[in-house]
């Protein structure tokens, strides 16, 4: 774990969906805090060690607190029940970031489809959106209404949000990827049904509804559809099972990577410091500059098209097609 040396205290706390707090962050004592843009998210390393991401959800112009909202998940790794039982107004826990792996880019229109807690990162897009003009709609999904953080402040906005809880009266039909009832799965494919090349959509939730959302875009231009994941894919067997090297440009080191040691381990016996934070190829800390050689990207952050690129690879779980990569370490 090394996600930063930087700390933020908890100033506020409240229960605002049920099972979801939200909390404001500040620099203990004061201070302005890094800027961001939407879709951005910060580290937070808790006294336990556990390092989590959580989507900055709060007014960017504030320059003084972070907001960010976080979902009890019974069936995870610990971090949010911590947050939910233990992290109390006043306690200090270290931080790094922000980072953006899900930027909101120039758009005529937008749609934003939401699954639960994957309401977040939108949030802030919406205010930019609103603040360019931009024509955008929203798409809000979940399991019951009083889970559905910011539900109410949302439907202040009048038609251009949709929100469809699975306990409001309705179809009991299930989605496309067959998982349970879902209406909402099935507006999310009617919503993606036709495509507007004037506009961009974005989504983000649950795995079922982004493989529903990627499946019904799958023929669209790559960048239509832009998605951001709460937990990795699934990783298949790596490319390769032999051992390759790694040549790093900075420092003139060669290491060797084995089978089974991933490239952010191999890299870091050898002496190199590499900041990281997931290690599951989803928060984008230990994004490395690929200067030659061919990656095997295992990631849930980038898409096709940077994947085409290879001028880029997260090495806790991205490995090499080729025997030999150059990066810029």
């Amino acid at each position: 774990m090394d996600a930063g040396d930087e700390h933020v205290q908890v100033t506020g706390r409240s229960e605002i969906a049920a099972g979801v707090v939200g909390l404001t962050l500040a620099r203990p004592g004061g201070g302005r805090l890094p800027d961001w843009t939407p879709g951005s998210h910060i580290d937070l390393i808790l006294p336990t060690g556990a390092v989590r991401q959580f989507s900055l959800c709060g007014d960017r112009w504030d320059p003084y607190a972070y907001q960010v909202a976080v979902l009890r998940e019974p069936g995870g790794r610990g971090g949010s029940q911590y947050v939910h039982d233990r992290l109390a107004v006043g306690d200090v826990v270290g931080f790094g970031g922000p980072r953006n792996n899900f930027p909101l880019v120039p758009s005529e229109r937008y749609l934003f489809i939401a699954g639960g807690i994957g309401i977040t990162p939108l949030l802030p897009m919406i205010v930019q959106a609103d603040r360019l003009g931009a024509d955008w709609e929203l798409a809000y999904c979940g399991r019951s209404r009083a889970s559905m953080a910011f539900a109410d402040q949302l439907a202040g906005h009048g038609r251009r949000v949709r929100i469809l809880a699975a306990d409001d009266p309705g179809p009991a039909e299930a989605g496309p990827s067959g998982a349970g009832p879902a209406p909402r799965r099935l507006a999310v494919a009617a919503e993606l049904a036709a495509h507007d090349p004037a506009r961009k959509v974005y989504c983000c939730g649950p795995a079922g509804l982004l493989a529903d959302a990627e499946h019904a875009a799958r023929a669209w231009p790559a960048g239509t559809l832009r998605t951001e994941r709460f937990a990795a894919r699934e990783l298949g067997a790596p490319a390769r099972d032999t051992p390759f090297e790694v040549y790093l440009l900075r420092s003139g080191k060669v290491v060797s990577v084995p089978p089974g040691i991933s490239v952010l381990e191999a890299v870091s016996a050898a002496g190199s410091r590499i900041l990281s934070s997931c290690r599951q190829g989803l928060c984008g800390t230990c994004e490395t500059a690929v200067a030659a050689g061919t990656p095997d990207h295992r990631d849930s952050i980038l898409g096709d098209d940077e994947r085409s690129g290879g001028d880029c690879m997260f090495v806790c779980v991205s490995r090499s097609l080729s025997d030999r990569l150059v990066l810029d370490l």
